[in-house]
């Protein structure tokens, strides 16, 4: 889907961004699209969510990796230059994106890119907390990433997503009797 987005027009990274954002943070796209340019912080790798499910305040990390996709937007967006209370993730007349545009946009680029199976914005959350618990990251830490109030919310998530782990570990046992 990524490599879907255009690198040179505007919409193109705009998108590419928010696909990163989402993808390396595990935000919410309730919580992505309310993001404002202050709110992001590259130099020392912090998101800041001000109104989080249930209207709660938390600050995120975003990895290295994911900076130049999403400085690349923040320079194109300057020269758009959106009104001062515009969103991060705003149209190119700076009024904000709905979360209805962005489920069709990833429906289109998943058609795009040949994937058959349903994409949405919260899947990218799931693979976020996937990945990290596959790095062998503390479950403690994931669970403030993804600003889970109960540890039994982010175990259902990882638990539902990692079958295929169960499975090729069940099939790596041996057992002669």
């Amino acid at each position: 889907m990524f490599a879907q987005c255009s690198t040179t027009a505007s919409y193109g990274i705009r998108h590419r961004a928010l696909i990163v954002l989402l993808y390396r943070t595990g935000l919410r796209i309730s919580e992505a699209l309310a993001l404002r340019p202050k709110d992001v912080n590259l130099e020392v790798g912090s998101v800041t969510v001000l109104h989080g499910k249930g209207d709660c305040r938390r600050t995120v990390g975003i990895d290295p990796g994911a900076n130049p996709h999403i400085e690349v937007w923040i320079e194109r967006r300057r020269t758009l230059d959106p009104p001062g209370d515009a969103p991060l993730f705003c149209t190119m007349k700076g009024t904000p994106i709905g979360r209805t545009s962005v489920n069709r946009l990833f429906h289109r680029l998943a058609r795009q890119a040949g994937i058959e199976k349903r994409v949405h914005p919260h899947g990218f959350r799931h693979t976020h907390a996937y990945e990290l618990m596959m790095e062998g990251i503390p479950m403690p830490i994931i669970q403030r990433q993804l600003g889970h109030v109960s540890f039994a919310t982010t175990d259902r998530y990882l638990l539902h997503i990692a079958p295929k782990q169960v499975i090729e570990t069940m099939g790596k046992r041996e057992w002669s009797p």
